[in-house]
């Protein structure tokens, strides 16, 4: 008898189940298609206890997987680069879709081609004024975007005045700031939280090799971190390495979500941080 009861409550959940899909509903339990329509994205669930947020980096210049990126079925963030030929569409389409937007600042670095920095980038040689002057024209240039992360910028965010100077006007202008982690004695978290800022950084690169073997292998790195800490920051691009990116998560979305991991914005880290903020997405962060 117990044994039928038991049955029967499993057909009533499955039975439950099938209607919540076939109705369109949303809930914690449902795995959102690869293949859904963008305007369909699963909102996150502020409750999960496995979040992770993915930063996609290098948007603004029509770069391979940016499409494929654009249109994840669900919550990401994407880091559009100023100054490029599409980066205000990017960041508008971004927005509209629901995805979080970041300006991916160029920063320069302690080594690399400063041609890979793009336009509006940052030199340490720079006086505090000229920072500054940067940082607002590519806030101007970036429609909708909550905060800023690095582009290079090893030597710069080391570099604890002119990180002053950037995370400054962050504050002013209501963004906060996620350090890609491209130097490991960044300063960026420590000012960021002498600031009042969240401090926000990433945990894991995607794509540093650009194999779908290696892709997915820090897929399961990203896993083991969840299991540790609850939640997670990964940062992947488009570009040469963003069909393979894009490849790669729009396989590992369903399995993600069978585990009861979501998919989360990194504003909703800042706002785990700091309850203050007066938060609204896609306009900003006001501080107090």
């Amino acid at each position: 008898m117990i044994r039928d009861t038991r049955k029967l409550r499993i057909l009533r959940w499955l039975l439950s189940g099938l209607l919540l899909l076939a109705a369109g509903g949303w809930s914690d339990s449902v795995i959102v298609s690869a293949d859904a329509p963008p305007n369909e994205l699963k909102q996150p669930n502020a409750q999960s206890q496995k979040r992770l947020a993915v930063i996609i980096d290098d948007l603004g210049n029509q770069m391979k997987g940016t499409d494929e990126i654009l249109a994840m079925p669900v919550k990401l963030t994407v880091a559009v680069m100023p100054f490029l030929p599409s980066s205000e569409q990017d960041a508008r389409d971004a927005h509209e879709r629901g995805h979080d937007v970041l300006i991916h600042l160029p920063l320069e670095p302690k080594q690399g081609n400063p041609k890979w920095l793009g336009p509006g980038a940052i030199l340490s040689n720079m006086p505090d004024e000229e920072v500054r002057k940067k940082v607002e024209e590519a806030i101007d240039n970036i429609p909708f975007a909550v905060g800023i992360n690095n582009h290079m910028g090893s030597k710069i965010t080391g570099d604890k005045r002119i990180m002053s100077v950037i995370l400054d006007v962050c504050r002013e202008r209501g963004l906060f700031f996620v350090d890609s982690k491209t130097n490991y004695w960044s300063v960026a978290g420590d000012v960021s939280s002498e600031k009042g800022l969240p401090e926000l950084h990433n945990d894991i690169f995607l794509d540093d090799v650009n194999t779908e073997r290696h892709i997915a292998g820090q897929f399961h790195k990203i896993e083991k971190l969840l299991e540790q800490r609850g939640k997670c920051v990964t940062i992947g691009h488009v570009g040469v390495k963003g069909d393979k990116t894009a490849k790669v998560l729009k396989e590992r979305i369903p399995e993600f979500q069978l585990k009861g991991i979501t998919f989360v914005g990194i504003s909703e880290f800042a706002r785990d941080q700091r309850k203050d903020f007066d938060f609204a997405p896609g306009s900003g962060i006001k501080l107090p």
